[in-house]
């Protein structure tokens, strides 16, 4: 039986992106966003929640966000989810981490949060150092 896991999120940045390369060479950078959401309790007053989500982006895409992206700046994030397990450096027990790993980042808004000109960054990196096939080009919208 197939399954699917697919993340769409759009939030803001919680801090900079965190760029490193591994031993092998790859880059990889991770931050986080806040997503909120506001609705009415059962008394009908308005109330907002707020949820972190940690984002994983490697390759090109990750050296992009470590370029463009700052603490604030809104994000349209494509992934899938992945829970880690690991051992807690203390030594008390195992500790578990959810994560976004990011196959497409878009960056939304306008840069460092003032009106900048978008044209001089990328918006969608989801072809990220991926030559164009030029299929496209025929659609007349």
């Amino acid at each position: 039986m197939a399954s699917v896991n697919k993340v769409i999120l759009i939030g803001n940045l919680g801090r900079d992106p965190e760029v490193r390369s591994t031993p092998s060479g790859q880059t990889v950078a991770s931050f986080s966003i806040a997503t909120s959401e506001s609705f009415n309790d059962r008394s009908g007053a308005r109330q907002e929640r707020t949820d972190w989500h940690n984002i994983v982006v490697w390759g090109k895409q990750a050296e992009l966000c470590g370029q463009y992206l700052k603490k604030g700046r809104q994000v349209y994030i494509e992934g899938r989810i992945s829970n880690q397990q690991y051992e807690a450096k203390d030594g008390t027990g195992k500790r578990y981490r959810t994560e976004i790993v990011a196959q497409r980042v878009q960056f939304l808004g306008a840069r460092g949060g003032g009106g900048g000109d978008m044209m001089e960054e990328p918006r969608d990196m989801a072809g990220a150092g991926m030559p164009h096939s030029g299929e496209d080009e025929d659609i007349p919208f």
